[in-house]
């Protein structure tokens, strides 16, 4: 089977990672897998949803958007039409559940953790591309607490990324662009920590079924896919990243 921009079956798109992208947020990094683009940011508010308030408990949530120009058609704006896309507030609720996972939110204080992916470019992959930027970003205001004293060590105990497969052509594969996600079969998004472990796992038979045997050929290139994000996040953040899993023995997990 031929890809459409000629890559393996198993093969990432090039995948970039900009630390520091904005000047504002605690957090910002722009993440480019292949053609699609998207600005994460996380920036710290000292105050915590009302049911929250009184436990000493923070908070990590997300929004996620595509801005106009992001597609060929224009993409009309959330604010225009009045109320938040359906597929938006599937994909922020996404991204908000995997980052929780990574991080003792009973040890940030009550602080929320507003984390905003803004897909500047869309080719296929836009929310898993923002759960992998948005790590980078979380880890960074993570790391402005930690340096401030605001935190007496990082609270994110593994490593978070996200990556699609799926079956194009009758062939499971690996990071679908946008024609192979129009066209595949089944469509599947995989978040994943750095144990191995999964988070989450949104799957559907878009055009069809799947078999048993594929489903576990999915996994195994989503495996795969994030393995190597999760090398590209540490090697973009270079010596923050070591911090990271630091939990002390006495605060266990």
């Amino acid at each position: 089977m031929q890809r459409i921009d000629r890559r393996k079956y198993d093969e990432l798109r090039e995948v970039n990672i900009t630390r520091n992208y904005l000047k504002h947020p605690q957090g910002s990094a722009l993440i480019e897998i292949g053609e699609t683009k998207v600005i994460c940011t996380a920036m710290i508010d000292d105050k915590v949803p009302t049911f929250l308030k009184g436990t000493n408990t923070g908070w990590i949530t997300a929004e996620y958007s595509m801005l106009p120009g992001s597609t060929m058609n224009r993409k009309v704006r959330d604010s225009s039409r009045g109320k938040i896309e359906g597929r938006s507030q599937e994909i922020q609720r996404f991204i908000g559940r995997a980052l929780r996972n990574s991080v003792k939110l009973d040890k940030i204080g009550e602080r929320t953790i507003w984390i905003d992916c803004d897909v500047i470019q869309a080719d296929g992959g836009t929310r898993t591309a923002s759960i992998t930027g948005a790590y980078v970003a979380l880890v960074e205001a993570m790391n402005k607490l930690y340096v401030q004293g605001e935190l007496p060590y990082i609270p994110i105990t593994h490593y978070v990324s996200a990556i699609s497969v799926g079956i194009f052509g009758g062939v499971p594969i690996l990071d679908l662009c946008y024609i192979e996600d129009y066209k595949a079969r089944v469509d599947m998004n995989i978040a994943m920590n750095d144990r191995g472990e999964f988070i989450e796992i949104q799957g559907t038979g878009e055009k069809g079924t799947f078999t048993y045997g594929e489903l576990n050929e999915m996994l195994n290139l989503a495996k795969k896919g994030n393995e190597e994000l999760i090398r590209i996040q540490k090697r973009s953040l270079g010596d923050i990243g070591k911090l990271i899993g630091q939990i002390p023995q006495s605060e266990g997990e």
